[in-house]
């Protein structure tokens, strides 16, 4: 999509912390943690109810492949924690379905 901050992001930056054929993974500009990440899938959606099979099949990957490379490569130890927003309620700003990866300290339980 042309006008996504997301989409325009796989194509200009080099920052990448993690990128394969499905999603990559960038850190957060506002991090809400000591570790704040977001893995992105390549594919354009905003919302789950917007997946067509391809994608409910790639998003499974891509959870698998986060659990693979939590604690080596985003240095994820003793726990993390998976968002996703869907909608302007839920303090979704980019309408690009992403996936916030938290972790570096320990939780509350504060949603909202």
């Amino acid at each position: 999509m042309e006008d996504c901050l997301f989409c325009k992001f796989i194509k200009e930056h080099n920052s990448k912390v993690y990128e394969d054929n499905l999603f990559y993974i960038i850190k957060d500009i506002n991090p809400q943690a000591p570790l704040h990440y977001l893995a992105i899938p390549k594919n354009h959606f905003k919302y789950l109810s917007q997946m067509q099979s391809e994608d409910i099949e790639n998003l499974g990957k891509i959870f698998a492949k986060i659990s693979e490379i939590a604690e080596n490569i985003l240095q994820l130890t003793g726990g993390y924690r998976l968002v996703i927003n869907q909608g302007d309620n839920a303090g979704q700003t980019v309408p690009h379905l992403h996936i916030h990866i938290l972790g570096g300290k320990e939780m509350g339980w504060t949603p909202a």
